[in-house]
């Protein structure tokens, strides 16, 4: 029986709807959640990811704005905006897109930002935060991760979750979150040995390692919910092949547009698990969802609204 397939773009939908909801009634309140946007220079993929979060702040009725100081920017000068922006009191939320120019310190302009308005979760006082138990703000792509668990009635307490990956943006953070919901959890990464072997040990698996296809059906114990996080650009005609062949609407972007998005699981998974994110229309959609509601979250925090986001 194929895998049930968890429609990550239905629950980003959900949690956009019960944002917009809670926006209304701070409005009532006189508060308005406001997010700035930092894109340094002028990366491509940036600009799209960018304008993503700006729309969707828009339609959920946050205030956004957007800053775009010049690739030839130095670590001082980021930083000096982000001070700025630190001390305006409509702005709840700054995002700093990432990457960021080789001359600028990322982790300088980073541990520049307010904790309490750090909406992407990364400074070392959040990180901090999460792995106590404490109220904080959590990384957008993990804590979308969880939201698919806890909206998909998925059971995480006692059971088994490895993840796959140890970055400090999904892999160690959605270690702490699974652990925090009672799992039991295994991180595994470059140096893991025999990792198809610990892979098989999970009721929840969760690839986040960058790398297309690379969990396949020997990885995955029959039955187990698996979450691909990979978002992966295919261009390679014979890696195309072992991923999709025999997929013609695949086989037919691949043709036009000479490239195709993979995740980290091989689609054949869906043979074995019991549950699997699809790429697209998996986590993906979660992350800009779980980013409108870290910023109102924040100006809640702040300001001390009384309001409960929902979920």
């Amino acid at each position: 029986m194929p895998a049930r397939i968890l429609d990550g773009s239905q629950i980003a939908s959900d949690i956009r709807k019960e944002v917009a909801a809670e926006v209304s009634a701070m409005a009532a309140g006189g508060i308005r959640p406001g997010l700035a946007v930092v894109l340094v220079g002028h990366n491509p993929a940036s600009e799209i990811y960018v304008r993503g979060k700006v729309k969707a702040s828009a339609e959920v009725g946050i205030y956004s704005e957007q800053h775009t100081p010049s690739e030839t920017s130095t670590t001082a000068d980021v930083c000096a905006l982000i001070d700025e922006l630190n001390h305006r009191n409509e702005i709840d939320g700054i995002l700093v897109q990432l990457p960021l120019p080789p001359q600028v310190d990322a982790k300088k302009v980073l541990m520049a930002v307010d904790p309490a308005k750090d909406v992407d979760g990364f400074h070392p006082l959040n990180v901090g935060f999460l792995s106590t138990q404490r109220p904080g703000l959590v990384p957008c792509t993990p804590a979308g991760v969880m939201e698919i668990l806890r909206r998909s009635q998925i059971p995480v307490a006692g059971r088994h979750a490895v993840v796959v990956g140890r970055s400090d943006i999904v892999g160690k953070p959605a270690a702490m979150l699974l652990l925090n919901a009672n799992a039991t959890v295994t991180v595994c990464h470059s140096k893991t040995r025999d990792l198809p072997a610990v892979c098989r040990e999970a009721d929840i698996l969760v690839a986040a390692i960058g790398r297309a296809g690379l969990i396949t059906h020997d990885f995955v114990k029959p039955g187990a919910t698996v979450i691909d996080v990979g978002m992966n650009k295919v261009t390679d005609n014979a890696e195309f092949l072992r991923l999709f062949a025999g997929d013609s609407k695949r086989e037919e972007t691949f043709r036009k547009r000479g490239s195709v998005l993979a995740g980290d699981v091989h689609p054949e998974v869906a043979r074995v698990a019991g549950a699997l994110t699809p790429v697209p229309g998996g986590v993906g959609p979660l992350t800009i969802a779980m980013l409108m509601y870290n910023t109102v979250k924040a100006a809640r925090m702040r300001k001390g609204s009384g309001l409960a986001v929902s979920g």
